[in-house]
């Protein structure tokens, strides 16, 4: 399936001269003068380089050849992310660099899907949402929990995420793992 520059969004992955990339940045720009652009920033699945990419109308790319099997997480050592496959349970190893992003959400014995591009594993895809513990926030005086205050807040995995002022040290909260935000908190 080949995409135009109106398809493309935050997300995305999209395969162009043979390498997948992944879309980590989008903004759709409509000048004064002349014809719309897409401007991106985009990630490649296989050895994480970001570049800049500008789609015109009429640029085409093509859907990635990307397989994906359910994995569970088992453990880090070295740099390297081991994984057992939920069947064969074989261990699959990645690369810190890899999943550079998706580290600060992984929780030991998480399930996930890895993403093989030609049979080559190339990168991890987590749930879109994942259930996370406060250990660490400043303490807001009551006054200051009014109407739209945040804070920033340190969680179980290390991850840095900015939350309601009403919530506290020890709250189990809901993380949107694509945008790394605040959900909900879990009761």
């Amino acid at each position: 399936m080949a995409y135009g520059m109106n398809e493309l969004n935050k997300h995305l992955n999209i395969e162009l001269d043979g390498i997948p990339y992944k879309i980590v940045e989008y903004q759709h720009v409509k000048p004064g003068k002349g014809a719309a652009f897409v401007r991106t920033k985009i990630k490649s699945l296989l050895d994480g380089r970001v570049i800049d990419k500008t789609f015109h109308a009429g640029d085409k790319c093509e859907e990635p050849n990307l397989e994906k099997k359910s994995y569970q997480y088992s453990y880090n050592e070295d740099g390297m992310y081991y994984f057992m496959d939920n069947e064969t349970y074989d261990m699959l190893s990645l690369p810190e660099e890899n999943i550079e992003y998706e580290i600060q959400f992984l929780l030991d014995g998480m399930a996930v899907d890895i993403n093989f591009h030609n049979s080559k594993s190339i990168g991890v895809e987590l749930p879109q949402t994942v259930e996370l513990e406060i250990i660490d926030t400043p303490v807001t005086n009551k006054g200051d929990r009014q109407g739209a205050c945040r804070k920033p807040a340190t969680v179980n995995t290390g991850a840095t995420i900015t939350i309601p002022c009403h919530l506290n040290t020890g709250d189990r909260i809901k993380v949107d793992t694509r945008t790394g935000d605040y959900v909900e908190k879990v009761k």
